[in-house]
């Protein structure tokens, strides 16, 4: 059927835009597949450089204890973080661990195996795990001496913001462990350092209006307890060992027959990096010879204790404490009783407070 020139030229109009259509569609299709290639090129390289580290949730400050609860992972470009950070909660994990004297456990990685070393009077020996009991031990000529271990607590080094990258420069391990004799004491007669906050760490000393200062316990995380949401303004809560609270009592009976002594507390600066001063104050013999008896104090302590006691006794307790007390006679045994008394009626005043602001009756 013959056409006329019109409808051929409609006709080839027709397929000419079905042609460019074609073409347009092609080249949007071949765009659109490179954009794809690049996107999964970038995607891949984006997941090859990418890690993921444990920031933290919230600021804390030096010396402050880190739990899992303070982290968030967070997937980031590995070039922006630094070599060390932390990526593994097991790394943290290992690294909270000592013996249950104290002794170090070391971790060290190879081809990302883990492998644990016990640090103990300057020699190592690997720790093994027997598959049967899941227990630790170390192996000497055959012979296996099994290891109870336990978690130490991580603080922090440095003040650091929230999102902080953690490494492992940052961390340390706390110098408290937890123990069977450990427990939170409250104390209202010390004299306390006006900008104290709960969470640092203090030493408490006893200083003697002769000038002397001794250190009675060192390095405690204060709290500050709280009464109808306002800090406590003379009261503090510190962790102490059964020694160190028997020295502690028998420091407040001293501070208080030595007119003119106070018992102070003093704050460290950067905790997480200082070590705990070395306690200097001496007690009695009497006192010394009640924690030799007591069976809730570790050997250990006791063993440190005696030896303080022994090596300082003479320049401590017997020509410096001694005759201050004996000075003062009488009316430093009354100071002690009105002490004491004052300390008792504002632990039952503070009591009263806290059991009104809970909205009971009293």
């Amino acid at each position: 059927m013959a056409t006329n020139p019109m409808q051929r030229k409609a006709r080839n109009s027709f397929l000419l835009g079905i042609l460019i259509t074609l073409i347009l569609a092609g080249t949007v299709v071949a765009f659109l597949l490179i954009q794809l290639k690049n996107y999964k090129e970038k995607e891949a390289e984006e997941q090859a450089n990418s890690v993921k580290v444990w920031v933290l949730s919230q600021d804390v400050i030096s010396g402050q204890v880190i739990t899992t609860d303070m982290l968030k992972q967070q997937v980031t470009n590995k070039t922006l973080v630094p070599s060390n950070a932390i990526g593994d909660m097991s790394i943290l994990s290992n690294y909270a661990l000592s013996d249950k004297e104290g002794n170090e456990v070391i971790t060290e990685y190879k081809n990302n195996v883990a492998t644990l070393f016990l640090s103990k009077n300057g020699n190592r020996q690997e720790l093994k795990v027997e598959e049967e009991t899941g227990s630790y031990y170390t192996e000497t000529n055959g012979n296996k001496q099994y290891v109870e271990l336990a978690e130490v607590p991580i603080i922090a080094k440095v003040n650091m913001d929230k999102n902080t990258v953690i490494t492992i420069d940052m961390i340390s391990k706390s110098d408290e462990k937890t123990t069977n004799d450990l427990r939170k004491m409250e104390y209202n007669m010390l004299v306390l350092p006006s900008q104290l906050q709960s969470g640092e760490y203090i030493d408490v000393r006893l200083s003697l209006p002769s000038g002397q200062d001794y250190i009675v316990v060192s390095k405690k995380q204060v709290e500050i307890p709280q009464i109808a949401g306002i800090d406590s303004d003379d009261t503090i809560w510190i962790k102490l060992t059964e020694e160190e609270i028997i020295t502690m009592n028998n420091a407040i009976v001293d501070s208080y027959r030595m007119l003119g002594s106070q018992l102070k507390v003093v704050t460290y600066t950067e905790a997480g990096i200082q070590s705990a001063a070395i306690p200097t104050y001496v007690p009695t013999i009497e006192v010394m010879q009640l924690i030799q008896n007591n069976p809730n104090i570790i050997e250990n302590a006791k063993n440190e204790l005696i030896r303080r006691y022994n090596d300082v006794n003479k320049t401590v307790r017997n020509e410096v404490i001694n005759p201050l007390i004996s000075g003062n006679g009488q009316e430093g045994e009354e100071n002690l009783k009105t002490k004491v008394n004052e300390s008792s009626a504002d632990s039952k005043e503070d009591r009263k407070e806290y059991l009104q602001s809970l909205g009971g009756d009293y």
